[in-house]
């Protein structure tokens, strides 16, 4: 496993430290974008700075974007393949926020449509936002409005 995750940081010209290695393991296994206090409470005692620039390392070698869900935290989730360093990043899909469970999903299949803007605007990034209930708490909540209902 060590040696897929120095190829997917060596692809990206990221010196693979003991660090960044389980910063990217960790962001692996995860299933929704997390904040760095997410990271810093999955990677256990680590240090806060440390973890701060690894993040930030990874998003300027295009391994994770950034995401705004208006939680007031930066959450970051990895990138598809599509992202290249020294360039903008290609996470033009729409983030999902829970609003049960406060996670946030990329979901790489939902494309933003193409926004026709008037003359005079040059737009340089856009994001997508939809809030609601993701599939685990809807699922979680009908198993639990069925029990009172029986």
């Amino acid at each position: 496993m060590n040696s897929e995750l120095e190829r997917r940081l060596s692809e990206k010209q990221v010196n693979p430290t003991a660090m960044r290695l389980r910063v990217l393991d960790f962001l692996l296994q995860q299933e929704h974008a997390v904040s760095l206090a997410d990271v810093e409470k999955g990677l256990g005692h680590s240090d806060r700075i440390t973890l701060y620039r690894t993040l930030k390392t990874f998003e300027e070698k295009c391994l994770v974007h950034t995401v705004a869900d208006g939680s007031g935290m930066t959450k970051y989730a990895l990138c598809d393949g599509n992202c290249l360093p020294g360039k903008q990043h290609d996470d033009t899909h729409v983030h999902f926020y829970c609003n049960i469970c406060s996670e946030t999903f990329c979901l790489p299949e939902t494309v933003i449509p193409g926004i026709q803007l008037p003359g005079g605007f040059l737009p340089e990034e856009v994001n997508l936002l939809v809030k609601g209930t993701c599939q685990a708490c809807v699922q979680k909540n009908a198993t639990q409005l069925q029990a009172v209902m029986e």
